[in-house]
């Protein structure tokens, strides 16, 4: 069962309707997996549409997104290892996301959003990397758009049960990895070649 507090800020969040479910993504004090299976609860209920969900999801886990680059560009790290931890990011997974876009380049934007404890921090990288913003709206909006509808489309199968999403979740987190690591791979196998070519 959610924890009373997390019921509380979800209860607030329904009476915002579609302007919930994205304030609740911008502001990330709850998992974006739980607040996008109550707004599939929600649909379940009637109270909001599918599409609409998704699109204000969209919205929601882009912008959060874009706050964690703008941190990592004008603050930079020392800022994140202090306030970190306010966005739900440790030390530990700056480490990682630092060490995954040294290696695979900005290709790592769209494919790390699948891969758990990554996700949240491949952000910071691409802001001290000072990666173009076009092209870091693009890829995360590409990734952020299957992950709204996943959730969404759980909370609304689950209805009353929503709740219960880490365990309904289960089966799609494995399939959902091997897709980002074939998705990485396919990347990396591009880069070399298009280096290869211009050797």
């Amino acid at each position: 069962m959610l924890h009373e507090a997390v019921q509380s800020v979800l209860a607030w969040l329904e009476q915002l309707g579609y302007w919930g479910i994205m304030i609740g993504l911008m502001l990330e004090v709850i998992p974006s997996e739980i607040v996008l299976s109550y707004g599939g609860y929600l649909v379940s209920q009637g109270r909001i549409s599918f599409a609409g969900a998704v699109v204000f999801g969209t919205v929601g886990g882009v912008v959060a997104q874009l706050f964690v680059y703008w941190i990592g560009k004008y603050g930079g790290r020392p800022f994140l290892e202090r306030y970190g931890k306010y966005l739900l990011i440790k030390k530990k997974h700056i480490d990682i996301a630092e060490r995954w876009f040294d290696r695979y380049g900005a290709g790592v934007i769209f494919t790390a959003r699948f891969i758990p404890v990554v996700r949240h921090a491949i952000s910071i990288p691409a802001g001290i990397a000072n990666m173009p913003l076009g092209r870091f709206t693009l890829l995360t909006t590409l990734a952020v758009i299957p992950w709204s509808i996943l959730f969404i489309w759980l909370g609304l199968t689950l209805g009353e049960r929503w709740e219960t999403i880490d365990e309904a979740a289960g089966p799609y987190a494995k399939p959902a990895v091997v897709i980002a690591a074939l998705g990485l791979a396919a990347y990396l196998l591009f880069i070399w070649r298009r280096g290869k070519a211009r050797g």
